[in-house]
């Protein structure tokens, strides 16, 4: 079965578990749950953290990006493009395509961008990746 990982900010934590949980139940094998994590106090837990995402970024077959997120995510995003990776980034609301808070990468043919509900992003996903 796919693999796959969930970039967002610790303020969407019970999105980013509603998204792994549902993905799982289908079959999908999630490569690294960083909702388990406290936040680092220290570089060195920092740097255990960072080596973790980043293997799990390129152990993944797609991303999932769920908005608003930190900078972490976003390095995270440009991991995946850098290696060709599918990715799925979900905003609530317009923000993503409006011309002032957007983001050139976040315009690339690797993305696909989801408005909506959490709902139709988990169709999207599973109607998306076989």
């Amino acid at each position: 079965m796919k693999k796959f990982y969930v970039a967002s900010s610790f303020q969407n934590i019970e999105a980013v578990r509603f998204v792994s949980e549902h993905l799982k139940n289908k079959g999908y094998v999630q490569t690294y749950d960083w909702t388990k994590n406290k936040r680092a106090s220290h570089i060195k837990e920092l740097k255990a953290i960072g080596q973790a995402e980043k293997k799990s970024v390129i152990e993944a077959d797609f991303l999932i990006v769920l908005l608003p997120a930190g900078k972490g995510s976003h390095i995270e995003l440009g991991i995946a493009l850098g290696l060709g990776k599918k990715i799925f980034l979900y905003c609530l609301n317009n923000e993503v395509i409006n011309f002032e808070t957007t983001s050139t990468f976040y315009h690339l043919s690797e993305v696909e961008i989801v408005i909506g509900t959490i709902d139709e992003l988990l169709n999207k996903v599973t109607n998306s990746i076989n």
